[in-house]
């Protein structure tokens, strides 16, 4: 029997209210199938939960938005970037809709999609929290990989491993309609990033990590300090005093608990790993917005099911569910 969370929000004016986006977007990578993970999600009951078992009061438009009015017919590259206006204009999109939901104190919960989606959820409450509380906003990123490569650092060109770098201003495009839009109110400092599970980091990421100085656990980290340790340290970085952003792919926990994802990565985290990271960051009572992202439930001889049932434990845990 699930119970409301009995944790205090610090920065939520309406902790019992609950803004949730569901994004149907895959332009920023290059397998089809994780814009079906908003209707999966849905459908296996997540939303049903999270009203009726933790008592939130859920604000959603009972519709999964593929954004096809805004993205554009022409899409040459950019930099090496694929379908960057596609991305842009998602991603434009989603922030607007995102802040819409964090300007009223609620939590913001995104339901993605590929990884990119990011620039526009998190530039959304960075945006949100500057307005309402004239502060920063930390980041956790939990994830198989960094996410922060440039353009130019990309092998690729696929954006989704390229929204932090945007966010943190790493990344720069003066062209509106590919990212152009991003304002100083949307940004992320890179002091107040932090990631968990990473394995898989390109090279120019890892110089990117290590020139800058961002904050980043790797599984090395995990297997030497337990999970526990390691995202108190994870927390203690960022202070006790800052609202946080989750971000969770669900390429972080191992294949053996989330097969059905575009770039899965083996020797990752455990179900239960992921889920005390969420249950932990949830305790804070800092927490005001969550991704999922990367779901892919066509991969359904990976075992899209086991994804999809992972994938709402991680919401829950974030939100409150609780072992005892």
């Amino acid at each position: 029997m699930t119970l409301p969370s009995t944790i205090a929000s610090r920065f939520l004016t309406h902790s019992n209210q609950l803004g949730v986006v569901a994004v149907g977007f895959n332009g920023g990578q290059c397998k089809k199938g994780v814009e079906a993970a908003p209707m999966a999600l849905i459908e296996s009951g997540l939303l049903t939960q999270l009203s009726e078992d933790l008592d939130y009061d859920v604000h959603h438009d009972n519709i999964v938005h593929y954004y096809e009015q805004d993205i554009p017919a022409e899409d040459p590259d950019h930099r090496g970037m694929k379908k960057p206006r596609a991305v842009s204009a998602v991603t434009e999109k989603l922030s607007s809709q995102v802040y819409n939901h964090a300007k009223e104190g609620k939590f913001v919960l995104t339901l993605g999609g590929d990884h990119s989606i990011a620039i526009g959820s998190v530039s959304g409450t960075a945006k949100a929290i500057r307005e309402r509380l004239g502060r920063e906003m930390a980041v956790i990123w939990v994830d198989a990989h960094a996410d922060i490569n440039t353009p130019e650092t990309s092998d690729s060109g696929n954006i989704h491993g390229m929204p932090m770098a945007f966010l943190t201003r790493l990344a720069r495009e003066e062209k509106r309609d590919i990212f152009g839009w991003l304002q100083d109110e949307h940004m992320v400092s890179m002091r107040k990033l932090v990631y968990i599970g990473l394995r898989d980091v390109d090279r120019g990421e890892k110089k990117i990590l290590r020139d800058n100085g961002i904050k980043a656990f790797s599984m090395h980290d995990i297997d030497r300090h337990g999970i526990g340790r390691v995202v108190d340290m994870a927390l203690a970085h960022i202070g006790n005093d800052t609202p946080i952003h989750l971000s969770f792919d669900v390429d972080a926990l191992d294949p053996q608990w989330a097969p059905s994802t575009g770039t899965p990565v083996r020797g990752g985290l455990t179900l239960r790993e992921g889920d005390f990271i969420c249950e932990a960051v949830h305790e804070t009572g800092n927490c005001i917005a969550m991704d999922l992202v990367e779901v892919n439930p066509s991969l359904e001889e990976k075992g899209a099911s086991e994804t999809i049932r992972a994938g709402c434990s991680l919401v829950r845990s974030a939100l409150g569910d609780t072992l005892l």
